[in-house]
């Protein structure tokens, strides 16, 4: 059977994407050699989210007298914790099995690795002894944890001392001592989970703020709350080796050593474009990842790629959007794919949501812009709800026209605020048309309202 296309990987792009293409009558066939939900959904968004969730829960029983609300003897099962975000996870898999199913996508496990083009002109891949042929590919491969040359990183992961985010997921007791590499997301979520079942946390970091490209004013109030809670930080220092028990930095020069019983390694992710066959096509690559345009096609007829892969924005709901770019220009349907209003979450207490410019990306990029910044004290709801809490809004317009440029929070329901914010900033709306939207009330939502009629 020649398939109308067949998707290279399983994960948030290449699920979705099949789902897309067989919804709207394609043949399709896709293709994931480990799990179907890929990473997101296998070792990392959502069983991260499983974990923090507990934490949250019990953070809340060990502090609920500031509300009036008083619990003993509070302990948490780190075990059962692991055993729900199983639970969870096995369920989303079954979801995906069953839409991809109900769709008429052919779900294969196994590993795919391209052949190159037959006399057809159709692409072929191989799964063992199997061969498919398909007139379109979507690369949709992933990504995978970068893993530095540093002394002892290699030797630490065979031994199990050293963690990536897959095998912290499943450790089956809670450290004494986590010292975390890198502070971006990744590192900061773990950290958070762990700082709160009980662990002494460290995070060891190169640059000089947390959070990587997160507003530096808000990286800062979300790295005072982790002090508060008792996580340490080591900015601007680089890890120059890793032994059993400890992890060794240096700093200014001077070299300085933190006890670590478990290591979690989250430095960053590069995209997976090794072993799979890629070069048979001939698709061009730029540091690692696959080059793909504004229709996520790349340099060769036929071959489309979306998700981590082509290393421009990863995040599973990045790869979504840009699945459906890909099956709708498969299909003929002109679509386009832009990244300037992609939301961003740091899923910890408190939460921070993201999206558009921050004024260090905008100064950077020559904007004439105005900045609101306003406390989240101005929202009922969030004063009501936070004793003490010290979170911010940020909202940014172009002068030049007027409209909504980036919007910055650090508080409670900020994961579930922030895509209104990217549907203004989408929908390029100035700021007098965002002051007749009408916000809900009482909601930590309004801030944003807050923070326009200050502007």
């Amino acid at each position: 059977m020649i398939y109308d296309l067949i998707v290279l990987g399983g994960g948030p792009a290449g699920y979705l994407a099949a789902e897309r293409a067989a919804h709207e009558g394609l043949s399709t066939v896709v293709i994931e050699k480990r799990s179907f939900g890929g990473c997101c959904l296998n070792e990392g968004c959502i069983p991260s989210k499983a974990l923090l969730y507990s934490a949250k829960i019990y953070d809340y029983t060990k502090h609920g007298d500031k509300y009036g609300v008083t619990a003993e003897n509070q302990k948490i099962d780190h075990t059962k914790v692991v055993a729900r975000k199983n639970k969870v996870v096995k369920t989303l898999v079954s979801g995906i099995r069953g839409a991809l199913k109900a769709k008429g996508a052919v779900a294969v496990e196994g590993e795919g690795v391209i052949t190159g083009k037959n006399a057809a002109g159709n692409i072929t891949v191989a799964v063992g002894n199997d061969v498919y042929e398909g007139k379109h590919i979507l690369l949709a491969t992933g990504s995978m944890p970068v893993v530095p040359p540093i002394p002892g990183v290699k030797d630490g992961l065979a031994s199990g001392f050293v963690l990536t985010n897959r095998e912290i997921l499943d450790l089956d007791h809670i450290p004494e001592n986590l010292t975390v590499i890198g502070g971006g997301v990744i590192g900061l979520e773990m950290a958070s989970y762990f700082n709160s079942v009980g662990s002494k946390v460290t995070v060891v970091e190169m640059m000089d703020k947390i959070a990587g490209p997160t507003d530096r004013e808000i990286s800062e109030i979300l790295m005072k709350n982790y002090e508060k809670k008792g996580i340490e930080f080591c900015l601007g220092c680089k890890v120059v080796s890793v032994e059993n028990g400890t992890v060794t930095y240096e700093k200014d020069g001077k070299q300085e050593s933190v006890k670590a019983d478990k290591v979690l390694l989250s430095i960053g992710r590069r995209a997976v474009t090794q072993g799979v066959g890629i070069e048979t096509l001939g698709v061009a690559m730029e540091r690692g990842a696959v080059i793909t345009d504004r229709y996520m096609k790349t340099n060769v007829a036929n071959v489309y790629a979306a998700g981590d892969i082509n290393g421009k924005s990863m995040l599973a709901h990045t790869a979504y959007r840009e699945a459906e770019v890909a099956v709708n220009n498969i299909l003929g349907k002109k679509d386009t794919m832009r990244y300037n209003a992609i939301p961003s979450v740091i899923y910890t207490n408190p939460e921070v949501g993201s999206v558009g410019e921050t004024e260090q990306t905008a100064a950077a990029k020559g904007i004439d812009f105005a900045v609101a910044n306003v406390s989240m004290r101005y929202s009922g709801r969030y004063v009501a709800e936070n004793e003490g809490g010290d979170g911010i809004c940020k909202v940014l317009i172009n002068k030049k026209y007027g409209n909504v440029i980036g919007v910055h929070m650090i508080c409670n329901y900020a994961s579930e605020i922030i895509w209104g914010a990217a549907l203004a900033i989408e929908q390029e709306m100035t700021l007098e048309k965002m002051k007749e939207v009408v916000f809900p009330h009482p909601t930590v939502s309004e801030i944003i309202r807050e923070a326009i009629f200050t502007m």
